[in-house]
């Protein structure tokens, strides 16, 4: 009775055991087909990572975006060599459920993590595009600073105030940049104001003579002072000139035409208006001595 009741339990197992055995020696050739199918597809995946790496580590000098697409490359020719095995496994039903799970799975993700993505496809278009580079001097955001890397996810820049400011890449890619490095030359605007007694001709002469002598100066671009209102107690006159920034940058430059053009303005007694102070003179307090 025992042995009957095993029986009814081990029997079905055994027949399902053999049906397996002989697909399994059925299906030998094919698994010998897909396992080399995935080493092939494995050995043109590492080929086809290097060889992406060379081509692009000459387009770009961006190390990061270089191993993101290197990455995507193996991956996706591994994938590949997966699916093929899959169909020559029969499996073409597996396939078309993997097939449908990554696209679901790449919809949630692409909506779970928009802004990293946004900001990883911004870094690739930068690195592509190149409108910065390592080194440059820029103006975005509201930050000024020098460029000291671009990654992926985002852009750090040294203040020139002692603090890194990074800066997600959707920002830099997306905002207007001004980039003062790639024209090699900048422009500084210094003011300034002098007494309605002074001369303006002879300030003018004065002011432009001591400032094109400075030797940071761009030789092809003119000099020039304006002179650009009247107010209580003076007029106000601005200078714009350029400077190669190879020498010098714009806050050395305006200090060193700022002492040039007093020194010769004190020389030839051009006066420098000072705005008017109203002190009142209040009683002292009881029981207080007059100071």
């Amino acid at each position: 009775m025992i042995f009957a009741q095993i029986s009814r339990i081990i029997d079905p197992i055994a027949v399902k055991l053999d049906r397996w055995t002989v697909e399994v020696y059925r299906l030998l050739p094919n698994i010998f087909i897909a396992i080399l199918i995935l080493v092939v597809f494995r050995f043109l995946a590492s080929l086809g990572g290097k060889f992406m790496e060379r081509i692009l580590g000459r387009a770009s000098q961006n190390i990061a975006l270089v191993g993101l697409i290197s990455t995507i490359i193996r991956i996706s020719i591994v994938a590949a060599g997966l699916f093929f095995a899959l169909g020559v496994l029969g499996l073409d039903k597996t396939v078309t459920s993997l097939l449908a799970g990554a696209g679901v799975l790449a919809l949630a993700l692409g909506f779970a993590f928009q802004d990293l993505t946004t900001n990883f496809i911004s870094g690739a278009f930068i690195a592509i595009q190149r409108p910065i580079q390592v080194g440059d001097v820029i103006e975005t955001n509201g930050y000024t600073g020098k460029v000291l890397s671009i990654g992926l996810r985002s852009v750090k820049l040294d203040n020139f105030e002692g603090q890194q400011v990074e800066l997600p890449s959707k920002d830099i890619f997306q905002k207007p940049i001004v980039n003062f490095t790639h024209s090699g030359e900048r422009r500084v605007r210094m003011e300034g104001s002098i007494g309605y007694k002074d001369d303006l001709a002879l300030v003018e002469s004065l002011a432009l003579g001591e400032i094109r002598k400075l030797e940071f100066l761009d030789p092809l671009k003119a000099v020039e002072l304006n002179f650009t209102r009247f107010t209580e107690k003076s007029i106000d006159f601005e200078i714009f000139f350029w400077i190669r920034q190879d020498k010098t940058g714009p806050g050395p430059a305006k200090s060193a035409a700022m002492k040039v053009v007093k020194r010769v303005f004190d020389e030839n007694n051009i006066s420098f208006p000072t705005p008017a102070r109203t002190l009142d003179l209040l009683p002292p307090a009881p029981g207080k001595p007059e100071a």
